[in-house]
């Protein structure tokens, strides 16, 4: 599914900007701490919040407009919805897309060179690098912050408080499919109950992760539950059946408590919850990971897609926090921004194994 968002609409997919969200508009008006690099746009002091210039040397200034196309990860979503959002208050000339096509579909569209930034939930794969290889677009992989990814049941559930990575294998696996129906399957201390299955469509970087880490290869899953790549259908399907079971990104877990609860999650070190807290400090295990955008080099060329990555660098642990995520290190954004200055291209994180500082090159 490709959900469009125009950015001169309201969102129905971002948590109610609070109190975080109004005090980085009033820094972004204030010019504190707020850099927005090489395309140096002056945004709040040049005018009326328009990008135009209207002092002494009013021409100086060109008015900062066009587009900036984003598509992918439901997942990462609502990181660049956030960014968008603030970015437009100042660059109103601007007119930024979001698109939720899923890891999968936004990577099809960015390597067909459709658009300027792809977010991913998960490392671009080998074949889709060669892809954008063979359609000649080179790429700058910028990770942006962590997620956990969620187990969830409904909140009336109270057999099911810490699954294993094999209970959650025997349940998802692909030799499940038609055979593992009932909770009492996955323990035997479980009720006799029908167990109603919900995740991510195959377009996900969601599903992706989670098929590896659960089912040993990426993909491998059974086919028999209810999927889509809009996480807010996940979200009321298993909130309206006390047997239900799903999964999707942390941050929509915290926007949703009350209506879903999390699982605890034993990945061979003991029961732990998914929280924010768990995933920054490691023992979340193995269900938390590094979520990205994907930036086509070419599109460095145009100011407002600059303007907004830039933009996107320097908030991103911020408004990561404000709508769910987990922020990483300032020496990890310090890294990332860099990468980004000196425009380097191709793959860190494809393949690789170890933490994101290991492969950040971070002591």
């Amino acid at each position: 599914m490709n959900k469009v968002m125009d950015h001169k609409r309201e969102s129905k997919r971002v948590p109610p900007a609070g109190e975080g969200r109004r005090w980085l508009h009033s820094r972004f008006l204030l010019g504190g701490a707020l850099t927005l690099g090489g395309a140096a746009l002056l945004l709040a002091a040049c005018g009326g919040g328009d990008g135009t210039s209207n002092g002494p040397n009013a021409t100086s200034e060109p008015a900062l407009s066009g587009t900036v196309e984003v598509d992918g990860s439901s997942t990462v979503f609502p990181i660049s919805e956030a960014v968008a959002e603030e970015f437009l208050r100042e660059a109103r000339k601007v007119r930024v897309t979001v698109g939720v096509s899923g890891t999968g579909g936004g990577m099809k569209r960015f390597c067909a060179g459709e658009t300027d930034i792809s977010d991913a939930s998960r490392p671009i794969t080998a074949a889709e690098a060669a892809d954008c290889a063979a359609n000649g677009v080179e790429f700058i992989e910028l990770p942006v912050a962590y997620d956990g990814l969620s187990v969830v049941v409904h909140p009336d559930n109270d057999w099911a408080q810490c699954l294993t990575i094999a209970e959650l294998n025997l349940l998802w696996g692909p030799e499940a499919e038609g055979k593992v129906k009932n909770w009492n399957q996955v323990r035997a201390a479980f009720p006799d109950a029908g167990v109603a299955l919900y995740g991510p469509g195959t377009d996900s970087g969601t599903f992706d992760y989670f098929t590896e880490v659960v089912n040993g290869d990426g993909g491998a899953s059974r086919a028999d539950f209810t999927a889509s790549e809009d996480d807010n259908i996940l979200v009321t399907g298993v909130a309206g059946d006390k047997n239900a079971l799903g999964y999707f990104g942390l941050a929509y877990l915290e926007e949703n408590l009350g209506r879903v609860k999390g699982v605890e999650i034993d990945g061979g070190g003991g029961c732990v919850a998914p929280s924010a807290a768990t995933v920054e400090g490691g023992t979340y295990a193995p269900l938390s990971r590094p979520l990205f955008i994907y930036v086509k080099k070419e599109s460095m060329a145009k100011p407002q897609v600059e303007a907004f990555v830039d933009f996107y660098l320097e908030n991103a642990a911020f408004l990561a926090a404000d709508v769910g995520y987990v922020k990483f290190p300032d020496s990890f954004y310090d890294a990332i921004k860099a990468r980004w200055a000196a425009a380097e291209t191709g793959s860190l994180f494809s393949g690789a194994t170890g933490s994101v500082a290991e492969i950040l090159g971070i002591g």
